[in-house]
C-alpha cells in the first residue's frame, strides 16, 4: 500500500513539475523580448549616426570611434561594442524563441542563454496553468518521472531477487 502511495506521490510531483514548463518558457520569451526592446531603444542614436554616416553598419560606427584621435570617442567605442553585441545576442535569442514549441523547450533547457535563464528563474513564481500544453506538459513529465523511477528501483532490485522465489513463481 504504501508502494502505491509512494509512486502517486512520485506521479503528482512529475505532474507539478511538467506544468511549470511552458510557463517559465514564456516567461523566458517574455524577459527576452523587453531586453531586446529595451537594447533596441538604447542603440537607437547609434543607429541612426550609423545610417547616416556608414550606410547603417554599427560595427564601422565603432571601429571609426575605435580609430579616432578624440580620446572620449575611443573611451566610448568600448561602450557601444558592448550594446551592439548585447542586442545581436538578444535578437538571436528572441529568433529562438520565434520557432515551434519543442524547439523553444530545447532552446531554453540547453541552449539559451545562461545569465537571461538566471534571471528569469530568479523572477519565476511557479503557477498552475490549466492551458492544454502545460497539462500536456505535466502528464508527459510525470509519466516519464513515474517510469524512470520505477525502471530505476527495479534495475537496482534485479541482483538481490532470490532465484529459488523466482522458480516458483514459474512454476504455480
Amino acid at each position: 500500500m504504501l508502494r502505491s502511495y509512494l509512486r502517486l506521490t512520485l506521479f503528482a510531483l512529475g505532474l507539478l513539475v511538467g506544468v511549470q514548463v511552458p510557463g517559465f518558457i514564456e516567461a523566458y520569451a517574455q524577459h527576452v523580448e523587453a531586453r531586446r526592446l529595451e537594447a533596441q531603444q538604447g542603440l537607437q542614436g547609434f543607429q541612426e549616426t550609423a545610417r547616416r554616416f556608414f550606410h547603417g553598419d554599427l560595427d564601422v560606427l565603432v571601429e571609426h570611434y575605435r580609430t579616432s584621435e578624440d580620446p572620449v570617442f575611443q573611451s566610448d567605442a568600448q561602450s557601444v561594442s558592448v550594446l551592439v553585441e548585447r542586442a545581436r545576442l538578444l535578437e538571436r535569442e528572441w529568433q529562438a524563441m520565434q520557432r515551434p514549441w519543442y524547439a523553444r523547450a530545447w532552446h531554453v533547457a540547453f541552449a539559451g542563454e545562461p545569465r537571461l535563464r538566471g534571471e528569469v528563474w530568479s523572477g519565476y513564481r511557479f503557477q498552475v496553468l490549466l492551458a492544454p500544453e502545460a497539462i500536456a506538459w505535466g502528464i508527459g513529465c510525470a509519466l516519464a518521472l513515474a517510469w524512470l523511477v520505477e525502471s530505476l528501483l527495479l534495475a537496482l532490485n534485479y541482483p538481490f531477487r532470490s532465484k529459488r522465489r523466482h522458480g516458483r513463481r514459474l512454476y504455480r
